[in-house]
C-alpha cells in the first residue's frame, strides 16, 4: 500500500498537478499545497469551496458552478471545466478542474475530488494561434475573416434594434501597383503599414479597421448618431493620406477613392455590404474629382445589367449577333471618290436592338471577349470588301478599315490567323488597312513591335488611330513605322472655328508627309469642314457628311450608285 502511495504521489508530482477533495456532508475541503499555490489561497485561508469561487474569475464562475451540479446531479458522466483564477497581484491564470464524484446506494453524491492544472502556457499559444489567424501578419490588424465576423454581428444587433447603426468604408491606394514595380516590395510593405498606423490614430475604439488583402482596406464604423459622420470619416482618410510617407529615404504619396454602404434591414450576409462598398468604390474612382461614393440601388441595379449584358455577349458570339457596318472613306478632291471603308461593328441585341460599340465594348475588353469578336468581325469584313471589288473593279481597289484591339498582339498566332483570313477570303493582303490606338501601341510595345514588322512583310498596311489624343503621339511615330494616320474627330471639329485646330491639322498633314505617310480625317459632319480640311492638304476623310455608317446590303447600293460608269466619268470629266 505505501508503495502505491508513493507511487501516486510521484505521478502527482511529475504531473505538477493539484489536489482537491470535496466532503459535500460535512462541507468539507482539502487542497494540496500545489492546489493551493495555483489558487494562490494563503495557508491561513479556510478551506472551502467559497474560498475556491471567491478566486475564480466572475465570467467565468456561472459556468464553472453549471458543470460542477450537473455532475453532482447525475447529468454528465464526470465533472470537467476550463476557468480563469485571479490572482491576489491581479494576473489571471487559466486553471483545467476536472473531478469524479463519488455516490451513495440512491446514486447521491456525498464527496467529489479532482484535479487542478494551470494550463496558462496552453492558453497563451491558444490565443496567439487565434490571433494570428484572424489578424494580417504585416499590418497586425484584423483580416477580412475577423472583419466579416465583426460585421455579421453589427448586422444583428441593427436587425434587433435599428438604432444601432452602422456603415463600411472600403478602399484601395492609389499608385500601389507603381510604387511596389518602380520601388520594390519592401517598401510597398512598408507603405501598408504606415497606412494602417496612419489611420489606426483617428478611429474610435469600437470601430474596426481590417486590410483585406492586397492593398485592400476596410472600416467598420459601429454607433453612426448621423450619416455625416461617415462622410467625415472618409474626408479625414483623405487628409491623412495626402501627406508624402517618407520610405527608406524615398517620399511616397498615395491617395485613395472610398466606397460606402450604410447599415439597412435588407442586408442579411457581411459579404453583400461588403460587396456594395467595392461597388461604390469603383463608381468613386470613375468619377472624376470624387473622394467617396455612398451605395444607392442604381448601382446595384446598373451591375446587374452589366452581368446580363455579359452573359448576353458571351452567347451572342456563338449565335452570330455580331454584324459589320461600314462607312466610306473618301478622297477629299472634287471627285470624292471612295477609296474604301470602315468597318464598325454593331451588335444585334435579340432584347434591345441594334447596340454601337460603346454598349458593349468595355465589357468585351474586360472578358477577354473582344477576341473572338474580333476576329469573327475581321473575317465578315474581308470576305465583304472581296465580294464588292468583284463587283465593283475599280482602280486603284477598295480597301478596308478593321480596328484591332491590344489584346490581339498578345496571341502568338495573331499573324498567322490574318494570313489565313487573307486566304479563305482572297482579299489582297494591301487591301486591308488594320487600325491601332496609340494607347495599344504604347502598352504593349514589345509584342506590337514585333507583330507591326510581321504584318509589313505581308503587305498590310497599317493606321495609327485617333493620332493625337494621347500622350504619346511622337514617340509612336518614332519607335513604328506606319502606311497612314487618322486625325481624331475632336480636332476636325474645331477646324471652322479657327481656334487652333487647324492649326493642329495643318501641322499633323506636313509632318506625315515628311515621314511619307497618308492622312485620314475622321467625323466630318459638314461641307465646310470638308474644304476646310482639303485647304489644309488632307487627302482623305470620313464622317456623317460622305456617308452614314450602313450595312452591307445598304452599302452595295450606295457604291452600285457612286461607281456606276456614268457617274465616274463625270467625276472624270470634273476633275
Amino acid at each position: 500500500l505505501r508503495e502505491s502511495e508513493e507511487r501516486f504521489a510521484l505521478a502527482l508530482s511529475g504531473a505538477n498537478d493539484g489536489i482537491w477533495d470535496w466532503d459535500i456532508r460535512r462541507n468539507r475541503v482539502y487542497f494540496s499545497a500545489r492546489c493551493r499555490a495555483i489558487l494562490d489561497l494563503p495557508d491561513e485561508e479556510e478551506s472551502s469551496m467559497q474560498a475556491w469561487f471567491r478566486r475564480v474569475h466572475p465570467d467565468d464562475l456561472d459556468a464553472l458552478k453549471s458543470a460542477m451540479d450537473g455532475h453532482l446531479q447525475g447529468l454528465d458522466s464526470h465533472f470537467e471545466n476550463e476557468h480563469r483564477v485571479r490572482r491576489r497581484d491581479g494576473e489571471p491564470v487559466w486553471v483545467q478542474s476536472r473531478g469524479l464524484a463519488v455516490r451513495g446506494p440512491r446514486g447521491n453524491a456525498y464527496r467529489i475530488a479532482g484535479s487542478l492544472n494551470d494550463i496558462s502556457r496552453r492558453k497563451l499559444a491558444e490565443e496567439r494561434l487565434i490571433h494570428d489567424a484572424l489578424h494580417d501578419a504585416l499590418t497586425r490588424l484584423p483580416n477580412r475573416s475577423l472583419f466579416l465576423d465583426r460585421l455579421e454581428h453589427a448586422i444583428r444587433r441593427y436587425k434587433r434594434d435599428s438604432s444601432q447603426a452602422f456603415a463600411v468604408l472600403f478602399f484601395d491606394l492609389d499608385r500601389f501597383k507603381t510604387i511596389n514595380d518602380s520601388l520594390g516590395h519592401t517598401v510597398g510593405d512598408e507603405l501598408l503599414v504606415g497606412v494602417a498606423r496612419r489611420l489606426e490614430t483617428f478611429l474610435r475604439s469600437g470601430d474596426t479597421l481590417a486590410r483585406l488583402g492586397g492593398d485592400e482596406f476596410a472600416i467598420l464604423l459601429s454607433d453612426l448618431g448621423e450619416n455625416r459622420h461617415v462622410t467625415m470619416v472618409a474626408e479625414r482618410i483623405h487628409e491623412l493620406l495626402m501627406n508624402a510617407f517618407v520610405l527608406q529615404g524615398n517620399e511616397v504619396f498615395t491617395a485613395a477613392s472610398i466606397g460606402i454602404a450604410l447599415s439597412g434591414q435588407h442586408y442579411e450576409r457581411p459579404e453583400e455590404m461588403l460587396r456594395d462598398a467595392d461597388l461604390a468604390m469603383y463608381r468613386a474612382k470613375a468619377s472624376p474629382g470624387s473622394r467617396f461614393e455612398v451605395f444607392d440601388s442604381a448601382m446595384h441595379e446598373s451591375v446587374l445589367a452589366q452581368h446580363r449584358l455579359e452573359m448576353d455577349l458571351r452567347r451572342a458570339v456563338d449565335r452570330g449577333e455580331f454584324v459589320n457596318y461600314y462607312q466610306t472613306i473618301v478622297s477629299l478632291g472634287t471627285s470624292q471618290r471612295i477609296q474604301g471603308f470602315e468597318a464598325l461593328l454593331r451588335w444585334r441585341h435579340p432584347a434591345w436592338g441594334l447596340m454601337s460599340p460603346e454598349r458593349f465594348m468595355d465589357i468585351a475588353e474586360e472578358t477577354g471577349l473582344i477576341v473572338p469578336i474580333g476576329w469573327l468581325a475581321l473575317e465578315q469584313a474581308c470576305a465583304q470588301t472581296r465580294q464588292w471589288q468583284q463587283m465593283f473593279p475599280v482602280d486603284p481597289p477598295l480597301t478596308v478599315s478593321v480596328n484591332t484591339s491590344a489584346k490581339f498582339f498578345v496571341h502568338t498566332d495573331f499573324v498567322a490567323r490574318i494570313e489565313a483570313i487573307l486566304e479563305r477570303t482572297g482579299l489582297p493582303s494591301n487591301c486591308l488597312r488594320l487600325e491601332i490606338t496609340e494607347q495599344t501601341l504604347m502598352s504593349h510595345a514589345d509584342e506590337v513591335l514585333d507583330s507591326l514588322k510581321a504584318l509589313r512583310q505581308l503587305g498590310i498596311q497599317l493606321y495609327i488611330d485617333d493620332f493625337g489624343t494621347g500622350y504619346s503621339s511622337l514617340t509612336c511615330l518614332q519607335r513604328f513605322s506606319y502606311d497612314s494616320l487618322k486625325i481624331d474627330r475632336s480636332f476636325v471639329q474645331g477646324v471652322e472655328r479657327m481656334d487652333g485646330s487647324g492649326a493642329i491639322v495643318r501641322a499633323i498633314v506636313a509632318l506625315a508627309d515628311s515621314l511619307n505617310m497618308r492622312v485620314i480625317a475622321e467625323g466630318v459632319e459638314t461641307a465646310e469642314q470638308a474644304e476646310r480640311l482639303r485647304k489644309l492638304n488632307c487627302k482623305e476623310a470620313q464622317g456623317f457628311w460622305f456617308s452614314q455608317p450602313m450595312p452591307a446590303a445598304q452599302m452595295t447600293d450606295h457604291l452600285r450608285e457612286a461607281l456606276s460608269p456614268l457617274r465616274q466619268a463625270l467625276r472624270s470629266h470634273a476633275n
